[in-house]
């Protein structure tokens, strides 16, 4: 396991240059338009089936379905391919199952992120082939970097694994085969300043952070320079669930504060929109785990503009 002071001291280089984080239109800043919403309560993706990328839009290199999974490969400098959902998430379950790639400084990434840069990370990086990274960010604050966690896993690069989320407004979990590895409480995250809770899309997607050209503190934090000789390296995910805690056909930021009350979910269809309460719910079979709180949707109707 590599220490606290490692990742505090090259960490600023390493989420300012991964390939999976942006924004196209920031609504802490700017008015921005509505996101598409899943409108249903659950999704499942089975890339082994060509259809299964059918609500997923290739952002960068090329995507293929395989028996093993979708396949994501770097040949060479510059490769980063992945994928993105074409619909946004608010609180809910993600798992997909993942053989990470090998090869010195690969990086084989799932990533919850939202338009105001709140951010639910997994990491895979290829050079430490017996654990796997947890991490979230706030908003973008990169003001401190003790929010990442190394959790120990089997063969990553050899085996598949089920990786997991569970997302709600009071506290999210993350889970490694159905284990329960990680929790961060709303009120830890700078007693909710910096905790994840504005509507999320998922991208998917490998790179170099060893490459040449990244920056020192980059390629240390990959372990080492990548040699594309040694190539190619490919990650395969095999399926990917989504449990939509408050389907929607859209989600509105209505002022600036990036709180989670603030976000409107509508739903031309039953003529109605929403907002957000605390409630619990039960985190789906196929986890080991109990119980979580979840949340509910407090329903107005669209002429209130509620």
């Amino acid at each position: 396991m590599r220490s606290y002071l490692q990742w505090a001291a090259i960490a600023a280089a390493v989420h300012s240059c991964a390939a999976q984080t942006y924004t196209s239109c920031n609504p802490l800043k700017k008015t921005c338009s509505a996101d598409k919403g899943l409108a249903k309560y659950s999704l499942y993706s089975d890339f082994t089936s060509e259809s299964g990328l059918d609500r997923w839009n290739t952002t960068s290199g090329t995507v293929t379905s395989t028996d093993l999974g979708a396949k994501f490969t770097i040949k060479e400098e510059g490769d980063a391919p992945t994928i993105e959902s074409e619909f946004y998430f608010f609180f809910g379950y993600v798992e997909f199952k993942m053989r990470a790639a090998n090869g010195t400084g690969i990086i084989s990434t799932s990533v919850l992120e939202s338009d105001d840069l709140d951010e639910i990370d997994w990491e895979q990086i290829s050079t430490y082939d017996d654990e796997i990274t947890t991490n979230y960010f706030g908003k973008g604050n990169t003001t401190s970097y003790d929010r990442a966690t190394t959790v120990t896993v089997s063969s990553p690069e050899e085996t598949f694994h089920t990786y997991a989320v569970n997302w709600t407004p009071s506290k999210t979990e993350w889970f490694v085969d159905g284990t329960l590895v990680r929790t961060l409480d709303y009120a830890d995250a700078v007693d909710g300043t910096n905790y994840p809770q504005t509507p999320m899309r998922i991208r998917i997607g490998i790179w170099a952070g060893g490459d040449p050209d990244n920056s020192e503190g980059t390629i240390e934090w990959a372990g080492g320079e990548t040699d594309y000789d040694d190539g190619p390296f490919t990650m395969y995910v095999e399926y990917v669930k989504v449990i939509n805690y408050n389907p929607a056909e859209s989600y509105r930021y209505t002022d600036k504060t990036g709180s989670y009350t603030s976000i409107l979910a509508s739903n031309t269809t039953s003529s109605s929109n929403s907002t957000i309460a605390s409630s619990s719910s039960s985190i789906p079979s196929g986890t080991r785990a109990a119980t979580a709180t979840s949340s509910v949707v407090r329903s107005a109707t669209a002429s209130s503009g509620a």
